[in-house]
């Protein structure tokens, strides 16, 4: 049966944060009926497999490369006519899915993005994460760059499959598609459309590093070259 949207995520040793998020998505406004949701596995070793049977329609092991071919995969065996992405440590508002299906309500736009919001209450993170969404917002409006981030992006899914889907960039692949996309149609940014961005990788990394990790990759793959840092697959604390 044909669905309006497919949600696709990969993980990858997720148990902490994947039956949250698939909480989420559950609780949508948009009927249950109308949506799916995938999980991509990439060899978790806890209970991630587990958890997400309980939510999800359709759970895979991952067969292709990288975060991308995740993702890839998870279209593959989706039946939506849209695809939506997001990541196992998200948090997705109640309203996330009906606000991208209204985004589409143009013929003209094939892929739609939002912004981030930190998960932590830490005023750190929510100023750069701030500065982020404003800097974001402005390059979409310049038509300059497309910041769309693999944890709150969708697309039409024939579109997505014209022209290829992700690439298997070991990293800044979310970026990368972005540059393809646009030659296809319109793509919109919508200032609405927020998902709680879990910032454990900053926690982790380090806000420099994570901020220069992110630049750094994204600037070469809108110069046509293989991203400088791979971070994909890590196991976050």
């Amino acid at each position: 049966m044909a669905k309006t949207i497919s949600v696709v995520i990969p993980t990858y040793n997720e148990e902490r944060y994947i039956e949250k998020c698939l909480q989420s998505l559950v609780n949508q406004t948009l009927n249950r009926d109308e949506f799916e949701i995938v999980v991509v596995d990439g060899g978790s070793a806890d209970r991630t497999v587990e958890l997400a049977e309980g939510y999800a329609d359709i759970v895979i092991p991952q067969e292709s490369k990288g975060v991308g071919g995740a993702r890839n995969d998870g279209v593959e065996v989706s039946r939506g006519k849209l695809i939506a992405t997001t990541d196992a440590d998200i948090f997705l508002p109640e309203d996330w899915l009906a606000r991208i299906c209204t985004d589409f309500g143009s013929k003209s736009v094939v892929g739609v993005y939002g912004p981030i919001n930190p998960i932590e209450d830490i005023f750190k993170y929510q100023f750069l994460i701030g500065l982020f969404n404003k800097v974001a917002y402005l390059l979409a409006r310049m038509r300059v760059f497309y910041a769309t981030l693999g944890s709150n992006t969708a697309f039409r899914k024939r579109t997505f499959l014209q022209i290829g889907g992700y690439s298997d960039l070991p990293a800044g692949d979310d970026y990368e598609i972005a540059l393809r996309l646009k030659r296809a149609g319109r793509i919109y940014y919508d200032p609405t459309l927020y998902v709680d961005f879990s910032m454990r990788r900053m926690e982790q990394f380090g806000i420099i590093h994570t901020l220069y990790i992110w630049a750094i990759n994204a600037m070469s793959v809108t110069r046509g070259k293989t991203a400088k840092v791979n971070y994909a697959r890590q196991t976050y604390k």
